[in-house]
């Protein structure tokens, strides 16, 4: 087989050259040509880091220092960064020389991926391949009103399932939506609120509810039972459930999907993507029920209704396939499960020392720590001043000395929030968490003590939340 001749030392396109020698605009670049806002609130808050490199759930400056992942890319890297096994698949798929998306054929690995994800998830039958999570989500929406004849969808309070137009018309989060109307036919029920899910199913359009099993937006799982009892009334109402497991599946929660820790749940559509990539290359995927698949690919005029450009491409697929054969290889899941326990026993047992901290919550490595008014009137006269100004002022002061002091690098869970969700890669260990810990109590008796460097960065963020009004 012949191949193109290497490029010729001093032509051809350089990465690493590039990057040596544009690298350090990276803030500039952005500022320029992209988000505008990035680069500022990176400054802001003092994440504005040049890291060189990043290997399982680390990164690294140039300088050599090392910062632990708490939020493995909002869920991407659940193998941490740079998994051999992963980068080895990917790398093996290009040296290959594959007739990738030729249209006119049927390559094994689409196939070979479906066939191992579907294991996971014995009831359902079928995969349609996109490329991102909101995709996964836009195709459930497409197929749950094509299949049951009826227009309007129902989803949770404070959701979050993406931001496209179908995706983001059923997101709970006003700030997300506003000014994108009009959107789809929607409308918004109570995580766990059985009598206004039967209220909306009685009017007879609803072609389904799409709901994650445990919301990112501030870590809240649905109450226990709820999903069982609200799949069975979708289906006496002849609509169906769609469950979101783009960030909760593969893993996330302690089992392969964070449903399946409800005996009796049995999702119509399932949407999958994030830790499916092995933090590679980008995939999601729609698990379904064969009959929904059969109503919208009803024959061969309607092959492609549905498809994606660089859906099911070889580089995505053997990143899938190499993601699940490590996640088995190494019993991911069941470490996951133990070292999350773990996690959440540790942080838990902080609540009854610390005031601030109201709840600790989540399942497996999907951890909610939230935060809540003081009772002492010292620490009172802070949090007011706090919340005055902006809620969610108090995480972000936590966040950020958690950067700046220890190198840990987390998130506040959602805006006007008082919670920061922790999603590493699954593959963190009994040091990590020992690492965070320390870290976190440190924090957290900085806060009590009611003055010193992290209330005087709490006056400077309620100064930035006024100006900004």
């Amino acid at each position: 087989m012949s191949r193109p001749p290497e490029p010729r030392s001093g032509t051809g396109f350089d990465l690493a050259a590039l990057l040596a020698r544009r690298g350090a605009e990276r803030y500039e670049l952005q500022e320029r040509y992209l988000n505008p806002q990035l680069p500022r609130m990176l400054h802001t808050i003092g994440f504005d880091k040049f890291y060189e490199r990043a290997e399982g759930p680390y990164f690294y400056d140039a300088d050599g220092n090392q910062y632990l992942d708490m939020l493995a890319g909002f869920g991407i890297f659940a193998l941490g960064r740079h998994h051999p096994v992963v980068r080895r698949a990917v790398q093996q798929v290009m040296d290959l020389d594959l007739p990738d998306l030729t249209r006119f054929d049927c390559s094994p690995l689409p196939g070979l991926l479906a066939e191992k994800l579907l294991a996971h998830t014995p009831h359902l039958d079928r995969v349609f391949f996109g490329n991102s999570g909101t995709e996964a989500v836009e195709t459930a929406l497409k197929f749950a009103r094509y299949a049951t004849g009826r227009s309007r969808v129902l989803y949770c309070d404070h959701a979050f399932h993406g931001l496209t137009t179908g995706s983001l018309s059923v997101n709970g989060e006003t700030g997300f939506r506003k000014g994108f109307d009009p959107l789809l036919p929607d409308t918004a029920v109570p995580l766990g609120d059985l009598a206004a899910l039967e209220r909306e199913l009685r009017r007879g359009d609803v072609a389904a509810l799409i709901v994650e099993p445990i919301q990112g937006k501030g870590v809240h799982a649905a109450p226990p039972g709820w999903l069982k009892a609200a799949q069975d009334l979708l289906h006496r109402h002849k609509a169906l459930l769609i469950c979101d497991e783009v960030q909760t599946g593969i893993g996330r929660t302690g089992d392969f999907f964070a449903y399946q820790h409800e005996e009796g749940v049995e999702p119509d559509l399932v949407c999958a993507a994030k830790a499916l990539s092995g933090g590679y290359v980008p995939v999601g995927a729609t698990l379904g029920k064969d009959w929904i698949f059969r109503a919208v690919y009803s024959s061969m005029d309607r092959v492609l209704v549905h498809s994606a450009s660089f859906g099911s491409n070889a580089q995505a697929m053997a990143a899938g396939l190499a993601t699940l054969q490590v996640m088995e290889d190494e019993q991911v899941v069941a470490h996951t499960r133990r070292i999350g326990d773990l996690f959440r026993g540790r942080l838990a047992a902080l609540v009854d020392r610390y005031e601030l901290l109201a709840d600790v919550r989540g399942r497996g490595l999907m951890i909610g720590i939230e935060f809540g008014r003081p009772r002492s009137l010292k620490l009172r006269t802070g949090w007011a001043a706090l919340q005055a100004a902006r809620k969610g002022l108090f995480a972000q002061m936590v966040v950020v000395p958690l950067m700046q002091r220890h190198r840990i690098l987390t998130q506040v869970s959602g805006d006007h929030l008082e919670v920061i969700k922790l999603i590493p890669p699954l593959t963190i260990t009994e040091r990590d968490v020992d690492r965070f810990v320390d870290a976190f109590t440190e924090v957290m008796d900085d806060a009590h003590r009611g003055s010193g460097l992290m209330w005087d960065f709490g006056r400077t963020l309620v100064k930035q939340a006024v100006a900004n009004r």
